[in-house]
């Protein structure tokens, strides 16, 4: 189901969201609820991205160092 979502993204974002994702299921679904949040104040889903991926860098950037 993942895949299907993220087809849209460039390879480097699909594998880092599928290494969240298999790593941190947690982190992802909070992820995606603040992307929905920022999406209904009128941001289109690439700034929401953007908004909520700095929100939370320090735990992606956890992710990929690992």
């Amino acid at each position: 189901m993942m895949k299907s979502q993220i087809k849209k993204l460039p390879q480097e974002q699909q594998a880092l969201a599928m290494k969240v994702a298999d790593e941190n299921p947690e982190l992802l679904m909070q992820i995606a609820k603040e992307v929905q949040v920022e999406m209904k104040t009128g941001k289109d889903q690439m700034a929401a991205m953007m908004a909520v991926a700095e929100r939370h860098k320090d735990e992606l950037q956890g992710l990929m160092g690992k």
